[in-house]
């Protein structure tokens, strides 16, 4: 019996704060191979000007909100059997992973590639993509998770890639957030411990990815969702990332370290153990273009 599969834009930006991440949703898609499954544009309320409203703890709560209704009333009208998402910030994810979450009984598999967990909301960072795993194992933010109707078994989820800052960032880290009044915790690994979440981190999968094999076939996975942040990427090697902007550069959080040919691989594997279902692709911002479309928006001729 043949699948049903849709591709999903949807290029949103209040997540992370930062309305690059809508052109770099926009590109991927762009880039993606061509075939015959439908890409359906989730409506994203685009950026004028104006600063997102902080709603309790959220940037732009009330527009994400809305944001993910509408993903939900898209996927839920299309019924597919797979979904791949070209997302803006990782927040995209919440709506197709829940669906296929209860699509597939509560039984599906998740496996995040991403530098960080998104599980916990970190004090004085108040941007919603710190939390869509968190929402969909029920322990993100409360409103958010109301959305989720059959939350992740966290056996289920498998956490690549985690980057764990060095001492030397820690301490970069410590020094910003005391700077801004902010006392520096490591919620997430508390988190993962509780739940016994499985982590790998870059430089072990880059000797063996038998952890991965272990936990797909000990949890019995046979459908799986990848999510992938490409953050999760050495920025000094694939530079269209948030740590990588030569304007702007993030010095306080800690940076991906795997390189383009171990991702492919581990995405190769994963696709042969089991029955990929769901993918989902987030965090792009290709600086060079993003640079590029706003000079040519500034030169007369191109205007007149």
């Amino acid at each position: 019996m043949t699948k049903k599969t849709i591709r999903l834009l949807m290029p949103q930006w209040q997540g992370g704060n930062n309305p690059n991440y809508s052109f770099g949703a926009e590109l991927l898609a762009w880039l993606a191979p061509e075939n015959d499954q439908p890409l359906i544009h989730v409506p994203v309320q685009t950026y004028d000007g104006t600063p997102l409203e902080n709603e309790n703890g959220i940037n732009g709560r009330k527009q994400l909100l809305e944001q993910l209704e509408a993903a939900q009333h898209i996927i839920h009208a299309h019924k597919p059997d797979r979904i791949v998402m070209f997302g803006g910030d990782c927040l995209v994810e919440q709506a197709p992973f829940a669906y296929l979450n209860e699509r597939y009984g509560g039984d599906l598999g998740l496996i995040w590639i991403d530098a960080h967990s998104d599980l916990v909301r970190y004090a004085g960072y108040d941007n919603g993509h710190t939390l869509p795993l968190g929402n969909l194992l029920g322990e993100g933010d409360e409103e958010f998770a109301k959305h989720v109707n059959i939350p992740l078994k966290p056996e289920n989820v498998f956490i690549a890639g985690l980057a764990a800052p060095t001492e030397e960032e820690t301490k970069v880290i410590s020094k910003e957030l005391q700077r801004q009044g902010i006392a520096f915790t490591e919620p997430d690994t508390d988190v993962i411990k509780r739940l016994g979440i499985r982590t790998a981190g870059t430089k072990k999968l880059m000797t063996s990815t038998e952890s991965i094999k272990e936990w797909i076939k000990e949890s019995n996975i046979k459908y799986l969702a990848i999510h992938l942040d490409l953050d999760v990427l050495d920025p000094k090697a694939f530079r269209s990332l948030l740590f990588a902007n030569p304007e702007a550069p993030v010095t306080f959080s800690p940076e991906g370290t795997m390189q383009m040919p171990h991702l492919l691989h581990l995405l190769k594997e994963l696709s042969s153990e089991t029955d990929v279902v769901g993918l989902g692709i987030t965090e792009h911002l290709p600086w060079d273009s993003i640079h590029l479309k706003k000079l040519l928006s500034e030169i007369p001729i191109l205007n007149q």
